[in-house]
């Protein structure tokens, strides 16, 4: 682990940042923190493409689709909308899935702007 954590330094930060952040958060803020992770991951997968068309954007669309599978078990049983989140993180993660071996930054951007939109609604409570 060490050896991949010395080769990419910036990723060992990210993880570290993200780590105490979540072990400092319960409920919406842990909701509102991985959204936000989601959101630059999918935008780092799409500024990839943007540059280099044949590169592997799988790291973070794989990051994105686990987050968002994540917010969708994590989806509390006495919230009122628990179905349709659950059918929404669940369709947006099938989405970013089918993208990690075949990417259509169209769909990416999609599913970015679908939990940007959340993450907007989310820090406006």
């Amino acid at each position: 682990m060490m050896q991949m954590l010395s080769r990419n330094p910036a990723e060992a930060y990210r993880r570290v940042e993200l780590d105490a952040r979540i072990a400092a958060s319960r409920g919406a803020d842990l909701t509102r923190i991985c959204l936000e992770h989601a959101v630059t991951a999918l935008g780092q997968a799409l500024s990839s493409l943007e540059r280099d068309r044949s590169r592997s954007v799988a790291e973070p669309l794989t990051r994105a689709r686990g987050i968002v599978l994540w917010l969708a078990g994590g989806v509390s049983p006495d919230n009122p909308l628990r179905d349709q989140l659950r059918q929404f993180y669940g369709g947006l993660a099938a989405l970013i899935g089918t993208n990690i071996r075949h990417p259509v930054p169209a769909q990416i951007d999609s599913v970015r702007t679908d939990l940007a939109d959340l993450l907007a609604a989310a820090l406006a409570d």
